[in-house]
């Protein structure tokens, strides 16, 4: 099956789950040709087929509860029970058991589809090296959350630099943002309307086109004026992660929830589940990071080492997998993550030629 036959599959599946948007499919589909990198952070589904067709070797390793959809830029900011500044992956979307190994080969690629398209500077070799390192170094420790305080001053400096223009920020939100198409359920608005805080005013919901993997899907916006300032809420629909569509099992869970509670990180309170929807605060310093908005000269080795750092923290969630893990990466061979990560990219690539030459952007539908 090809990425064209994948995608119209996936999206055949999907449209059993949830409620699809057609317009914001459009969107996905527009932004799969505009190269390598977004069509890797917006096909999980076919990665899966590429990691059985190309990683065989690779998928014996031991299993955790892994993100699944990771990569460069799935990784961001949110403020713990105290009020700290938290740094680390933040979307769980995909989550599923998995070998280990997925997690590290897909930010690792996404780190070889970045320095093509010159997001990144360091050299692929050494990206792998920085990544692989954190990883260990954290599973050895057994984990620590990334509290933008004193002891990760340098990690502040790069997080505050995206985040410092709240205009910004909102101004994003607005041009994000759309009438909705069907109104939210009713318990879902009463139970976000709680969680919003007491004296909260001029309470709108709108839709909100935001990220790629899960474009097409529902996702609600609930605003509001608060103290003088904005805030506000996000809804999105929880459903089983696309490994359920590249190998069908009975009763498929939902494990988005499951990986959070067990990660070695500093929660967000503002993270809640309320049924099949999951509902999240947006606010400047509650979101993801770009690398377009990154400071240039930042230190891009020590920012994937500690992207490896916390994919430990996640797997570390996986009971009995730490001294497994390290046994398997003690025996393989050197540079496995450095020749996995450019087999993969080269997949990508040829995925991403393919969906542009076919004009798949306009035959795919669900």
């Amino acid at each position: 099956m090809d990425i064209v036959g994948a995608t119209r599959s996936y999206e055949r599946w999907l449209a059993r789950q949830v409620t699809i948007v057609k317009a914001d499919l459009d969107a996905k589909h527009a932004a799969m040709a505009e190269g390598p990198f977004p069509l890797l952070r917006a096909t999980f589904y076919r990665w899966m087929q590429l990691w059985q067709d190309r990683a065989r070797d690779l998928d014996t390793a031991p299993r955790v509860v892994a993100v699944g959809d990771l990569h460069v830029e799935n990784f961001g900011t949110w403020r713990d029970a105290e009020g700290r500044l938290i740094w680390g992956i933040n979307d769980f979307d995909e989550a599923h058991p998995l070998p280990f190994t997925i997690d590290l080969v897909r930010l690792a690629t996404s780190t070889h589809l970045a320095i093509d398209e010159a997001q990144m500077q360091l050299g692929t070799r050494e990206s792998c090296d920085a990544i692989l390192q954190g990883y260990i170094e954290g599973m050895h420790e057994g984990g620590r959350p990334f509290v933008l305080s004193e002891r990760n001053t340098w990690l502040w400096r790069l997080a505050v630099s995206d985040l410092r223009n709240p205009k910004r920020f909102w101004r994003k939100i607005d041009q994000e943002s759309r009438p909705p198409h069907v109104d939210p359920p009713k318990g879902l608005v009463a139970f976000v309307q709680k969680a919003l805080p007491r004296g909260a005013t001029d309470f709108r919901i709108a839709h909100r086109r935001a990220g790629k993997g899960s474009l097409g899907r529902q996702r609600f916006l609930f605003r509001v004026a608060w103290n003088g300032g904005v805030t506000a809420r996000e809804a999105k629909p929880l459903l089983a992660s696309a490994c359920e569509w590249a190998a069908p099992k009975r009763n498929a869970k939902v494990w988005s929830k499951a990986i959070v509670d067990r990660a070695v990180h500093a929660p967000d309170p503002f993270a809640l589940a309320y049924g099949a929807w999951a509902v999240r605060r947006l606010a400047p310093d509650c979101s993801k990071i770009d690398l377009s908005n990154l400071p240039s000269g930042r230190d891009e080795t020590k920012l994937l080492w500690a992207m490896g750092f916390d994919t430990a923290n996640v797997h570390l969630g996986t009971r009995r997998a730490r001294e497994a893990i390290l046994a398997y990466l003690a025996s393989a061979p050197a540079r496995w993550l450095d020749r996995a990560a450019k087999d993969m990219a080269v997949a990508v690539r040829n995925d991403s030629k393919d969906w542009r030459a076919r004009g798949a952007v306009k035959r795919t539908a669900t």
